[in-house]
């Protein structure tokens, strides 16, 4: 008996062992383009590189318009680079709404090792620059998924006018717990993304769209960051709305529109 116990604890810390060498890999999903990849879209746009440290590169595309009403900062979930996110552009430029869209380390032609507090300095570096050019208050940051902690984190050490979450999470920790909830996340997970932590500190209103019927990260998760501060925390449900298709509900497209008019 007390063999197969030993055998038992043994099993379970290669298990631990094995989960956190791999979880970068479980949480990001990145397409990586050649340094040379020409972007083409039928939106004016430029490309923009910002150098962080030596090897750490952060690209973005930033899609114009005549005399922008603001600017939208978007920050992308866990998959693809913003190659495939910047279709997404056209759902704030057509409210005439400038849009930067950004990779992160390793996505796309950015450059760097990724961690979690690297990759949030890289953001509030992007912001800096962003600063330079815009007022704050033209400033929206916009969170879509894993880019949903980035973005609150940004909002909680500035001052832009909203905050946009986009199906977000309470923590990474609350993700990853219910995919594997034998394992111990807060000591093992190298990316925490708090963002129930950081919400308490966002000073501007923040608009959360979430579905209704989202699997990935159920709508309790939105909820539970709701109450944390109801009163400058506004919940909007897209009923019969998954993970990945609520811009295909007229109703998104409408809240964004409301959202954007003020």
């Amino acid at each position: 008996m007390f063999p197969l116990v030993i055998y038992i604890i043994l099993g379970y810390l290669l298990i631990i062992f094995i989960s956190y060498q791999i979880q970068e890999k479980l949480i990001f999903k990145p397409e990586k383009l050649p340094q040379d990849f020409e972007y083409k879209y039928d939106a004016p746009f430029k490309e923009l590189f910002f150098d962080i440290e030596p090897g750490v590169r952060i690209n973005g595309l930033h899609f114009y318009v005549p005399e922008p009403k603001g600017l939208i900062l978007y920050f992308h979930g866990n998959s693809r680079s913003i190659k495939g996110w910047a279709k997404y552009a056209r759902d704030f430029f057509r409210f005439q709404y400038d849009v930067l869209l950004v990779d992160y380390r390793g996505f796309g032609k950015s450059t760097g090792k990724r961690g979690e507090k690297e990759m949030l300095a890289d953001m509030q570096f992007v912001y800096d620059r962003l600063r330079e050019k815009f007022e704050e208050h033209h400033i929206l940051v916009y969170g879509r998924s894993l880019g949903s902690g980035f973005a609150t984190k940004i909002a909680a050490d500035n001052t832009p006018r909203y905050l946009i979450l986009d199906a977000p999470y309470y923590s990474f920790i609350k993700v990853a717990e219910r995919f594997t909830p034998f394992l111990p996340h807060q000591l093992t997970l190298r990316f925490k993304l708090r963002t129930d932590q950081w919400i308490r500190k966002v000073n501007c209103h923040t608009y959360i769209i979430h579905g209704t019927r989202d699997w990935l990260i159920p709508i309790r998760q939105s909820e539970n960051l709701q109450r944390i501060n109801p009163h400058k925390i506004t919940l909007i449900r897209i009923h019969g709305g998954k993970h990945n298709n609520l811009p295909q509900f007229d109703e998104y497209h409408n809240f964004i529109r409301d959202i954007l008019k003020y």
